[in-house]
Parts: structure tokens; sequence; C-alpha cells
């Protein structure tokens, strides 16, 4: 019975993990790398770049809004955007 119950619990709490939930930063662009998709910024933190979000539109030195989401410890960014 006690199995039963534990079991239940580790379904559920499974079931609510669900995809990371999307997060913003903004910095300034430290470094840009096209050979693997992506930037660090000034505060050290490193972004993967998804598709349709191209390195070779950014570059080092400017300001920018991050949004992204972090999956197994890794930061991946759906979308930059330069601030003014």
């Amino acid at each position: 019975m006690k199995m039963h119950i534990l079991l239940g619990a580790v379904l559920v709490t499974a079931g609510l993990a669900g995809p990371a939930a999307a997060a913003e930063t903004q910095g300034t662009i430290k470094s840009v790398n096209p050979k693997t998709d992506s930037i660090t910024l000034s505060d050290g933190k490193t972004f993967v770049l998804s598709e349709g979000v191209e390195a070779e539109t950014l570059k080092a030195g400017e300001k920018v809004k991050v949004t992204y989401a972090t999956t197994a410890g890794k930061m991946t960014a759906s979308k930059v955007q330069i601030v003014k």
C-alpha cells in the first residue's frame, strides 16, 4: 500500500515538472561565437542560440535583453533583443 502511494506521488510530481519556464536577463555582449551559435555576456553567462537567432547579427559591446530557458544546466536563448 505504501509503495502505491509513493509511486502515485512520484508520477504526479513528474507530470508537474513540464518544460522549463522562460526567463529574461539583460547585459552587454562580451563575445559572439558563430561556430557554436552562442553568446557570452559580460557577467559570464553563456547562452546557446536557438534556431532563428543568428549569431552573425550580434556584436560584442551591444546591450541586449535575452529571453531563455534552462534545460539540463544549459541556457538556450529563444530571443535576443538589442536594447537602446
